[in-house]
């Protein structure tokens, strides 16, 4: 192994190849000279080897001239031309680091170093391997740098949402699988996935929501989907998934008792950004839904003595539910993702919910053009969803022409900036209460109307539908939910439940 070589190979290199560059061999940055000459040696003696070379790109190699002799003939193999020492010679002879390291001969002198084709890979990971520990060390400088610039533009908060992003980018594609795999790779995952349905409260393929009728419509909440839950104001949109995200954290076990981060069994653990309503707001919802306490006697203190016990017994249940609250107002998608990062990686998380989309902030540059920031922000949360492999809920708010119709349930187009909530969502659902629409329209009470008008109250009283508008993965269509509006709480519908129980 060359000066300053980390990594548990042996050497690979012949005795009469040159060491690259003198200057750039410090002892202290992580590398192995060895181990680049043997994988770019194997490649020009049989061009096969570059099958297995996918994750290996030019910048991984710690030597710029053996960056640029890999890249030159990933380039010709890639277009079926033969790379050897000797066609590699007129594309690479005037380069003037490989002049001084003998010109074209040090071609040769590669060759001389290749070792057998089953090995190349394990060669190319240690290069990798190698590459990562040098990024590492490069973002350590860089925070320790933009920590010690008095005159830095970015706060030191914004600096350790930058930072944490790209650790854990490079921890996420610190990996060397990608590109095709056997279809038998993709048949075992899918057993895994209906292993673990079948072992799930309710054997569903997604987490449950906690409202059969919603698990049954949507088969649970699946990883990486963006799902966009939409409604006009007092329509419940908050209330809706403050009980999805209640039920879900209330019903989480991990798979490993020990480590919430092992993944969940059953449940999951919920982050909140509540960008909108505060973390003491969000909690009083719940309590009042758990409690069956008015919200409005709990923020007055005009509870009596059993409402009290209620309330502290159910506080009590609730303390260690694994469910994060971020009231943070106005986070970019950035830093959104970036926090989301940091407690998937600290605390595991399993779903993730955004009240609301439009509170969030895009890019300097996008926000001069509110459909270009929307876009960017919902194409950040779907980002988030695959990154981090987790269902993302989303709250939007409707623009007013539903209010000019006469029907008045809501439709795709009646989205804000529908265009591309709509296309990059993969579940766009729509809450609806036509109570709330017949309520306004209270005639004069005595009159004939108003006993009309009563019927009709009583036909609509807490009564909820949840209006899929579409699903990638499944049938659109009405899911008839039960509101009580005292505690904000959506159940299921009692005579649904005798429905299922006939079938």
């Amino acid at each position: 192994m060359a000066d300053g070589a980390s990594g548990g190979l042996p050497p690979a290199g012949g005795d009469g190849v040159r060491k690259p560059n003198a200057d750039i061999a410090d002892p202290a940055v992580p590398h192995n000279i060895d181990a680049e000459q043997a994988v770019l040696g194997t490649l020009l003696i049989d061009n096969d080897a570059a099958d297995g070379l996918s994750f290996l790109l030019p910048d991984h190699f710690f030597d710029p001239v053996h960056g640029r002799i890999y890249e030159t003939s990933l380039r010709k193999i890639s277009n079926q031309q033969l790379v050897t020492p000797v066609t590699l010679k007129t594309l690479m002879e005037n380069d003037p680091g490989l002049q001084e390291l003998g010109g074209p001969a040090y071609l040769t002198r590669l060759a001389n170093s290749a070792i057998t084709i089953y090995n190349v890979k394990a060669y190319a990971e240690e290069i990798y391997e190698l590459a990562l520990r040098r990024e590492l060390a490069d973002l350590g400088k860089q925070v320790t740098l933009h920590a010690l610039d008095a005159a830095a533009e970015k706060q030191a908060l914004d600096q350790i949402a930058l930072a944490e992003e790209k650790l854990f980018k490079l921890a996420e594609t610190g990996r060397s699988e990608g590109g095709f795999q056997p279809f038998k790779h993709a048949l075992t995952e899918a057993v895994d996935l209906a292993n673990r349905a079948y072992q799930r409260d309710g054997q569903l393929m997604g987490i449950s929501s906690g409202l059969m009728d919603m698990d049954a419509k949507l088969g649970g909440l699946h990883d990486s989907d963006l799902i966009i839950l939409a409604g006009r104001p007092s329509m419940g949109k908050t209330a809706l998934v403050t009980n999805l995200a209640f039920n879900v954290a209330s019903a989480f076990k991990a798979q490993d008792a020990a480590d919430p981060r092992s993944g969940a069994a059953n449940g999951g653990v919920v982050g909140f950004f509540s960008l909108e309503m505060s973390s003491d707001q969000l909690a009083t919802r719940i309590l009042a839904e758990q409690a069956e306490v008015p919200s409005e006697k709990i923020r007055r203190g005009e509870m009596d003595e059993e409402e009290f016990r209620r309330f502290a017994e159910a506080a009590a249940r609730l303390q260690d539910a694994p469910l994060y609250i971020d009231d943070t107002p106005a986070l970019s998608i950035a830093a959104l993702a970036a926090r989301a990062r940091r407690l998937k990686r600290q605390s595991g998380l399993d779903l993730l919910i955004v009240d609301y989309l439009q509170l969030c902030r895009g890019s300097a540059k996008s926000s001069e053009n509110r459909v270009q920031e929307i876009s960017e922000i919902t194409q950040g949360l779907k980002a988030i969803a695959k990154e981090l492999k987790i269902p993302v809920i989303a709250l939007s708010q409707l623009s007013r022409q539903v209010e000019s119709r006469e029907d008045k349930r809501p439709q795709l187009s009646d989205l804000r900036e529908s265009g591309s909530i709509e296309q990059d969502a993969d579940v766009v659902m729509f809450v609806f209460r036509e109570e709330y629409y017949v309520g306004r329209l209270e005639p004069r009470e005595g009159t004939p109307e108003h006993a009309e008008w009563q019927n009709k109250m009583d036909e609509v009283h807490n009564l909820a539908e949840v209006i899929i508008g579409k699903q990638r993965h499944g049938p659109i269509g009405t899911i008839k939910l039960m509101f009580d509006s005292r505690f904000t709480r959506f159940k299921d519908l009692a005579r649904d439940h005798h429905a299922l129980a006939r079938h």
